[in-house]
Formats: structure tokens, sequence, C-alpha cells
């Protein structure tokens, strides 16, 4: 997360001040981005596959907190403010959030993606306005999405959860779910499943807002994949984390892990971090996986569900084989009633973009436990080109497999609706 000292900077609220908001033809679509920016205006994609994609992305749109915090907080709630350089990044706390380049690139020319913060209008409007999102979600043929935060509330929430002002912090916690809530599930709840944050420094606090999201249909929560490491209590305190993983198996909500959520690891001096970072998703989301494994939550709670979003699936029968290696060799892992490697397909689903060389280990990994992202709308997306990309790299899987993964999983998981018709058909 890029975060610096505000400067020269001019505030800007509302949705009004989202300068470039796109006008929409009859039929939808966008009809003044950018043609410099933005590449040519994609039509609808031939529909093979009836899609969840378990690990999309939403851009805070500026009125997100107007009138969902206290009146008290109201100057302090975070606000988007527009820099000397003609930037639009969020201001909160004394700090800049920024909406990295490579945060929102979805339909941009490749030439054009640089790092430096965007403004809204250098972003397709389904970044932030929920029925742009539905248009773009039926050009690349996905039926429903889970969507993560995005900069200024640190993809789990930890912007807020970290806030030196507790009550404020909690606020925007609760903003933020009501926003998604209000403007994005109720206006679409087929389309979009409801996944939320908390207040995670307090555990009575993280629970209740847990419940109350759960209670009006939130069927998920993003937690930062190693709370240790950004200054949470390890997962072996059992104090503060009982609470609030009894109350996601209370309540049956799922624990999203995105890669990331709690930073990568540090780059050696003169490395290019970004692309070192980007190269090693796989093997964060391996060393998250272990830990929450070795938590010893999942052992004692069979109905927890633990889903790694962004990390692909190349390394988990990796993880399988050593589990059992440490089993059956060393004798490390004993000492639970089920061997870990149950426990992790037990209790663990995974998640893909394509994984072209190690689709072929789903078998070992588990069908049941294998889901599909497009990562709309990040440089790593594969929007709007989702159905053609699974059918070159999965094109040999059975079709009861493929609807297994595309969509049956991530349905069963989050308990949310299939369409009548599932593609692929035997």
């Amino acid at each position: 997360m890029n975060s610096t000292a505000v400067s020269g900077t001019a505030a800007v609220s509302g949705t009004a001040a989202v300068s470039g908001t796109a006008a929409v033809s009859d039929t939808g679509v966008p009809t003044d981005l950018d043609p410099a920016l933005f590449l040519p205006e994609p039509g609808p994609r031939a529909v093979r596959y009836t899609v969840i994609s378990v690990d999309d992305h939403v851009v805070e749109p500026p009125h997100l907190f107007e009138g969902r915090v206290p009146a008290r907080f109201a100057d302090a709630a975070p606000r988007i403010v527009e820099t000397d350089q003609g930037h639009q990044v969020w201001h909160f706390e004394d700090q800049t959030f920024t909406q990295v380049g490579m945060n929102a690139v979805a339909g941009r020319r490749p030439e054009t993606v640089k790092l430096e913060p965007f403004r809204f209008e250098h972003m397709r409007p389904g970044c932030y306005d929920i029925d742009a999102r539905v248009r773009d979600m039926d050009v690349n043929g996905v039926w429903a999405s889970v969507n993560f935060p995005s900069q200024i509330t640190g993809f789990c929430g930890r912007v807020f959860f970290g806030a030196r002002d507790r009550d404020l912090g909690l606020a925007c916690v609760r903003a933020w779910n009501d926003w998604l809530h209000e403007e994005w599930f109720q206006a679409y709840p087929e389309r979009v499943v409801p996944m939320g944050i908390t207040y995670l420094a307090d555990p009575a606090l993280a629970a209740a807002e847990i419940r109350r999201n759960a209670a009006r249909g939130f069927t998920a929560v993003t937690f930062p994949e190693r709370p240790h490491s950004i200054g949470l209590p390890s997962l072996w305190d059992r104090d503060h984390w009982d609470p609030i993983i009894n109350a996601c198996v209370e309540t049956d909500t799922v624990i999203t892990l995105h890669v990331g959520s709690s930073g990568l690891s540090d780059a050696p001096p003169g490395a290019p971090g970004l692309q070192l970072g980007a190269t090693l998703f796989g093997q964060a989301s391996l060393t998250a996986c272990a830990e929450w494994l070795w938590s010893g939550h999942p052992a004692r709670l069979p109905t927890l569900k633990i889903a790694m979003s962004e990390g692909g699936i190349g390394w988990v029968a990796m993880l399988l084989d050593r589990l059992d290696n440490i089993v059956d060799r060393s004798g490390y892992g004993t000492g639970w009633d089920l061997r870990p490697a149950e426990v992790l397909r037990r209790n663990f689903w995974f998640c893909t973009l394509d994984d072209p060389s190690t689709i072929d280990t789903r078998h070992r990994i588990g069908v049941e436990n294998i889901m599909v992202e497009t990562d709309y709308p990040h440089g790593d997306g594969t929007w709007p080109d989702t159905q053609s990309v699974l059918a070159d790299v999965w094109g040999h899987v059975p079709p009861a497999e493929i609807r297994a993964m595309c969509c049956e999983n991530a349905a069963a998981l989050f308990r949310h609706p299939l369409p009548p018709t599932v593609l692929p058909a035997d």
C-alpha cells in the first residue's frame, strides 16, 4: 500500500466529483471513455461456462462514507483529494492512499498503464459503479462475483482497524459494509456475493460485525492472510482469535485470505519489488495457508471455511505432499485426529485464473476445492476474455469437473444461487 503525507491537495466529495463518470448508450455501453487510454469497447463473449469469480475488486467511490458515518466523524472520514499533479487520492488520518495504476486497468491500453495514481475517469466505470460492473460481468460471461476492497480499505480493512481513532475506524468499517450491502448486494443479489470486512483490532467488536453482516445476508469476511505481520496478534493467540473465528463458524461465514493483504516479503536491495512480489504470489499463499493450517483452528473446527484468494493452485499439491511426508517419514505432523492433509482438504478452498501447467494436479488437490477468479479490474485479470482463457486451458477437462470448478464449488461454499442452466452441459 502506498501512503505518504498529503500536500498541495484540494478536497473532492460527492458522486458529481467523479470527473469522467461515463455516460452510456441505451444498450449500456460507455460512450465517453478516452480512446487514447482505453481499448475499443468489447462485445459480449460467447458463454461456454457458468462462472462465479471468487476474486474481483471494487474501487471505492468518493461518496462511500457520506451519510454512512456518525455526524461527529463527517470531517474525519476518508475523502478523495486532488493533488497538485492532478491525481485523485484518498485522504485519511494524515495519510494518502493511492489508486495505484495496476489497481484498475481493465480495458486500458497496456502502454498507458503506469504506477502513478489514477483519476476516476482513467478507470472503467465498472470499477466503482455496480450497474456498470454488472454490464462488464455480462460482457465477460460471469454470473456472480466476490469483491475485495481496494486501497483506502487495505484489501481486508487493515486501514480502518489500524486507525489511531478506534471509534472512527469502527465507523469506517461499518460504513464500508453498509455501502456494499446497500449499493452493490441489494441492487443485484444474484450477481454479488456479499463479503464484508470487520474491526479485527478488538475481538468482541469484530465478532459483532461478523454477526451483524451475517444477519443481513453476508456469507464471507476477508481477513489479512498473515495477521501478525501487520501488528495484530498471532493466530496462536487464542484469547484474541477464538471469539472472531467462532463467530465465523457460528454464522457459516467464509474467511477469505487475499494474497498481499498483509504485505509481501521484503525485496532485496535493488530488486524490482513489483515484479518480484507478483512472481511470488504462490509462495506467499503457501506460507499463509500453512500458518492458518498449523494454527490449529481448522483442526478443532470441522466446519470452519477458509478460501485462499489470488495465489493460484500450483503450490497446493506440493503442500499436500509435504504434509503427508512429515507424517509418514518424520512424524512431525502427528497429534490431530485427522492427518494435516485431510484437514487442508476439508477446511480450505483455492482459486485460479487458469493454471495451465498445474490444472492437471486437480485430483490431488480435490476438484471440489478449486474455484475460479477473473481478478477484475487488476493487471492479472482475464476480463473480457475469461471464457476463452478457460476454454483454451481447460478444454480437456470433463464437463462435470469444469462446472464444479467454475461455479458449483463457489455456489456451495458461499451459499449463492446459480442460474437455472449451468454450463457446460454434459
